[in-house]
């Protein structure tokens, strides 16, 4: 089991709500590494011990990860970093929807993606 305790670190002063800071840190730990596919978290409980969170604040991060196939929960065994991330096959899809639409307009690659550039601007 990973200790997110050691890294995980939440601002009860910013903007953004604690369970979404909770939620946003582990979707990073996943995409660089730190939690592979397949590893068990701590329990809420345990997770809200180590941050000096809430249970509720961990319970609704580890819902909306749950809800949005990040994470996945095993009955009594706990809850896991699920074994495929599902941002990967919805970019995929979102992707070639683009490239099919560019395509079907007759733009080129280069110009395609300065409409990616300026949306994400």
């Amino acid at each position: 089991m990973t200790e997110l305790g050691d890294w995980v670190r939440v601002d009860p002063d910013a903007d953004r709500p604690l369970f979404d800071q909770l939620r946003i840190q582990i979707i990073d730990g996943i995409r660089d590494g730190r939690l592979s596919p397949g590893t068990r978290l701590p329990t809420v409980r345990e997770l809200a011990g180590q941050i000096g969170l809430a249970v509720n604040t961990v319970a609704r991060a580890y819902r909306e990860l749950e809800a949005a196939g990040v994470l996945e929960t095993r009955g009594r065994y706990g809850t896991f970093v699920a074994r495929a991330d599902p941002a990967d096959a919805a970019m995929a899809a979102a992707a070639n929807s683009f490239a099919e639409a560019a395509r079907a307009l007759g733009i080129a690659k280069v110009d395609a993606l300065r409409y990616l550039d300026t949306a994400f601007d």
